[in-house]
């Protein structure tokens, strides 16, 4: 069993579609398919959410014939049978009739959340509805059937699998499954979802939890690269990178990649493949266990957003037990850090989630003074064992030395060095440093 997941890029178009069919159906394997909602889709259906908080009801309306308009438009050119039209209409239909009823009803979050499953439902049904056409054997597996998130947001492995067993049992000589990203349900038994590029997350978990030979992500783009291409010229894909490595770089900014993404296929030990729709020939980048082995820099990421804390007080001053006070207030209001450091009366660290920052800063103040500090940037150097390549951290300061640095982490990992900066800054960081890290002869 294999997993391919293609992203909103890779079925936004009715010829991608197509392209998709191909890459399902060049070999025999067996195979989960994962899709994600046609590109722009996710963000409309957020628009609509949006409207209706705000009680904009016309707005939303506005809205949701837009984006009618455009699946009209779109099933036209994805399907050329009546057969298959009628049917990708009354699908269309369906889910657009429930869009509008949603705007004679209160609007609340378990709403919005079936708002935001319309995509990757209109996509992998009218994505059945080619092969169905095409007469390619396919089995259409409801991804609310299986996939399931605790009370903690958490996805419930063991009964994931549990589930897919007794379904995929029905099925034994079918080889194409074809199944939804994102979406899932939580322990109310209500739909949910894995947040914004969740259906990475969807994959992996699938993956681990049919102890697949491989998870393939296939995307607009020819693999991880070692710097962002938006903003850096001279970028490349790498070849192999460790689960680590790529958890790294998941992390701190590398768009290709959901952060959450990672753990499934390495808790179970699945190799994933980052592959491009467009250019399926090319060798993408595979990440496993012990990636190439390599010592050194492989790549540079940026995560945006960033809000540092620096804490004084001078009962920090040789007291046991600060750190930990500290550490409950985040663990509190389930607030991840991302940098931290230290010395005898102050503490600084970084945190991008801050929908609780106003309460952490309230029980903060307690313990001493708090300065807060927004729009920051982390910029995180990834690679195996850099901290034993000669003269990496060197390379490091000499190239960003007129660049004030708010904090530096170094040691904490084996393969990562990140940095903190002013977010203005970014571009000529990324910049600065793939010159003096990379050798692009």
């Amino acid at each position: 069993m294999k997993i391919m997941k293609f992203g909103g890029t890779s079925v936004g178009r009715p010829e991608r579609m197509h392209q998709v069919k191909d890459l399902i159906t060049a070999d025999d394997d067996k195979k989960i398919v994962v899709l994600s909602a046609l590109s722009g889709t996710t963000n409309a259906l957020v628009g609509i959410g949006e409207a209706l908080a705000e009680g904009k009801k016309d707005v939303a309306q506005q809205k949701i014939d837009a984006l009618h308009e455009h699946y009209n438009n779109f099933y036209l050119e994805l399907l050329t049978s009546k057969a298959g039209r009628a049917k990708a209409l009354q699908i269309i239909r369906e889910h657009f009739e429930f869009l509008t009823i949603i705007l004679k009803i209160s609007f609340n979050e378990a709403i919005n959340k079936d708002i935001l499953a319309q995509g990757e439902l209109l996509s992998t049904k009218l994505f059945y509805t080619l092969l169905q056409e095409l007469e390619i054997p396919a089995v259409f597996l409801p991804a609310l059937e299986f996939m399931s998130i605790d009370e903690h947001n958490e996805p419930e492995l063991s009964r994931i699998r549990q589930r897919l067993e007794a379904i995929l049992s029905r099925y034994p000589e079918d080889s194409i499954f074809i199944t939804q990203g994102y979406i899932c349900k939580n322990h109310r038994n209500e739909v949910d979802n894995l947040k914004r590029g969740g259906s990475d997350y969807t994959a992996s978990l699938i993956g681990a939890a049919t102890a697949a030979s491989v998870v393939e992500i296939w995307t607009d783009i020819d693999g991880m690269h070692n710097n962002d291409p938006r903003i850096v010229d001279r970028t490349k894909a790498i070849a192999h990178l460790s689960f680590d490595e790529a958890a790294e770089l998941a992390y701190f900014g590398a768009k290709i990649l959901h952060p959450a993404s990672i753990w499934p296929a390495q808790l179970h030990n699945v190799p994933v493949k980052l592959l491009n729709t467009m250019e399926p020939q090319a060798p993408g980048t595979t990440i496993t266990g012990n990636g190439d082995g390599e010592v050194g820099v492989k790549a540079i990421a940026a995560k945006d957003g960033i809000t540092a804390l620096k804490i004084k007080s001078s009962r920090m001053l040789l007291a046991y037990g600060f750190l930990r006070k500290v550490f409950e207030i985040f663990e509190r209001y389930r607030t991840s850090i991302d940098m931290i450091t230290t010395s005898e009366v102050a503490i600084s660290l970084t945190i991008d989630d801050v929908s609780h920052l106003k309460e952490i800063t309230a029980e903060i103040q307690k313990l001493g003074k708090v300065e807060v500090d927004h729009h920051l940037s982390i910029i995180c150097i990834v690679g195996n064992n850099i901290m034993e390549e000669e003269g990496v951290l060197n390379k490091i300061m000499d190239s960003l030395e007129q660049i004030p640095l708010r904090m530096v982490s170094y040691g904490g990992s084996r393969h990562n060095v990140s940095l903190l900066i002013d977010g203005k800054q970014k571009e000529h960081v990324l910049k600065a440093l793939n010159e003096s890290l990379f050798d692009f002869e």
